[in-house]
């Protein structure tokens, strides 16, 4: 029997996590810790920090989805993560748009490249 997959981890708003958990990616660890935070107006920047510096530790997470707006918010604990697993990428959400401008993985990984690279 082949080893299991990654996890994909989720950190959004309440229609985002929802839309991935009837999708399928809800999942606990043997420490019964979900892969998801659902963030609300109420939950602390604190938390939003400590969830995803837990899913960076997890070996059973490889993709970390985070709304854009939410990852503003802890934009410093992002731009720190230099590892490319987990892979960390902004998403839009309902109420906020994707702009590439404040994606600083995207950033990163276009200074990775020239346009010569694509000719």
């Amino acid at each position: 029997m082949p080893g299991r997959g990654k996890l994909i981890a989720v950190i959004g708003d309440e229609d985002t996590c929802t839309g991935f958990l009837l999708g399928g990616i809800g999942e606990l660890n043997k420490n019964r810790k979900p892969n998801f935070l659902v963030v609300e107006k109420d939950t602390s920047i604190t938390e939003i920090e400590e969830t995803f510096k837990s899913f960076l530790a997890r070996s059973d997470i490889g993709i970390i989805l985070i709304n854009q707006f939410i990852a503003e918010m802890i934009r410093h604990a992002i731009d720190a993560h230099m590892e490319s697993i987990p892979a960390v990428l902004e998403i839009p959400s309902k109420e906020h748009p994707y702009d590439a401008s404040k994606d600083s993985i995207l950033r990163r990984a276009k200074g990775m490249f020239s346009a010569e690279d694509f000719r």
